[in-house]
C-alpha cells in the first residue's frame, strides 16, 4: 500500500512531476546557463509573501538537498510594515512550506508613506538596500530575488514606451553599494502564467500587494489594474492572440543585441553614438 504523502510532499512532488518542464527545469536552466549558484555561495532566498518569492524559496530549497555545489541558504523575510493579516499569511505559508524563514523588521512603509516626493521609488530603495544590509550583516554574500520571465519582458517594453530607451533586466548583477554582494533571478526564466498554474493546482493562498497605499490592490503591478506595468501586461497579453511566440522572440532579442545598427548607446553610465564607430572607419580608410 502507497504512503500518503503530506501537504508539502504533494507540492514538492507537483514541482517535479506535473510541472516540472515549465517550473523545474527552466529554474535549473537559469541556474546554470547564468552561473548563478557558485560553491560556498550563502545566498539570501528574499522573500515578499508573493507567489513569485515563495516559489523561488521552495524551488531553492529543493535544489539545495540535491545539489553537488556546496552551497547555504538563509530565507529572508523583510516586514516592512505589513498589516496583521498579511504578516500572519507570510508565516503560515513558510509553514506550511516547510520554509525556515528569518523575519526583520523595519519601518520602511512608514517612511514612505510620509513623502509626497516618488514614495513608490523610495519604498523600492530602501526595500533593496535593508535586504542587502540584513544579508551581509548574516554573512550572505548574494540576495535572491523572485522578479520571473515575465517581468524581464515587461521591463524591456516599459523601457521603450516609457523611458526612452532599450533597457533589460539582468540575471545577475554587483551590489553598486555593498562591496563583494551580488543579486540573482533564480526565476529568469519561468513564465508567471506557469507559476500562477501552480498556485492553483495546489490551492494556495499567497498575499499580492502589501503596500500601505494600495492594499485593496487597484494600482498593484501583482494583479491589479492601473499601472503601467499591468498595461504592458494586457499589450502583451493581446499580441500573444495573434502571435503566441511573441514573449519569447522578446526574450531572445535581449540576448542578441546588435550594437553596429543602433545609433547610440550606453555602456558603463557613458552614452557613445555609432558616430565613434563610424568615424574610425572612415580614417581607417
Amino acid at each position: 500500500m502507497a504512503r500518503e504523502l503530506t501537504v508539502v510532499q504533494r507540492i514538492e512532488q507537483s514541482i517535479t512531476k506535473k510541472y516540472r518542464k515549465k517550473l523545474w527545469t527552466p529554474f535549473i536552466k537559469a541556474i546554470k546557463t547564468y552561473e548563478l549558484i557558485q560553491e560556498g555561495d550563502k545566498i539570501a532566498v528574499c522573500i515578499s509573501g508573493g507567489k513569485d518569492s515563495m516559489l523561488m524559496a521552495k524551488l531553492t530549497q529543493m535544489l539545495q538537498r540535491i545539489s553537488e555545489v556546496d552551497f547555504e541558504v538563509v530565507y529572508l523575510v523583510m516586514d516592512p510594515g505589513y498589516n496583521e493579516i498579511n504578516r500572519q499569511k507570510i508565516e503560515s505559508n513558510a509553514k506550511l512550506l516547510e520554509i525556515p524563514i528569518t523575519i526583520f523588521e523595519t519601518d520602511i512603509f512608514e517612511v514612505a508613506n510620509n513623502t509626497d516626493d516618488s514614495p513608490c521609488y523610495l519604498c523600492a530603495r530602501m526595500r533593496r538596500g535593508h535586504l542587502y544590509n540584513k544579508a551581509k550583516e548574516l554573512g550572505c554574500n548574494k540576495i535572491a530575488l523572485g522578479h520571473h520571465f515575465s517581468d524581464v519582458i515587461e521591463t524591456t517594453v516599459m523601457g521603450m514606451f516609457y523611458g526612452s530607451q532599450l533597457q533589460a533586466m539582468l540575471p545577475k548583477l554587483h551590489s553598486k553599494n555593498f562591496e563583494g554582494m551580488e543579486l540573482i533571478r533564480p526565476m529568469y526564466c519561468i513564465h508567471e502564467d506557469d507559476i500562477i498554474s501552480w498556485r492553483r493546482y495546489n490551492e494556495l493562498e499567497f498575499i499580492q500587494c502589501a503596500c500601505r497605499f494600495t492594499e485593496n490592490c487597484t494600482m498593484c503591478d501583482n494583479g491589479g489594474g492601473g499601472s503601467k506595468r499591468q498595461e504592458i501586461k494586457t499589450l502583451i497579453k493581446h499580441l500573444k492572440e495573434d502571435n503566441p511566440g511573441i514573449e519569447r522572440s522578446i526574450f531572445n532579442s535581449i540576448h542578441n543585441v546588435c550594437l553596429d545598427t543602433f545609433p547610440g548607446y550606453k555602456s558603463e553610465d557613458e552614452t557613445h553614438s555609432f558616430l565613434e564607430r563610424f568615424n574610425a572607419k572612415k580614417n581607417e580608410s
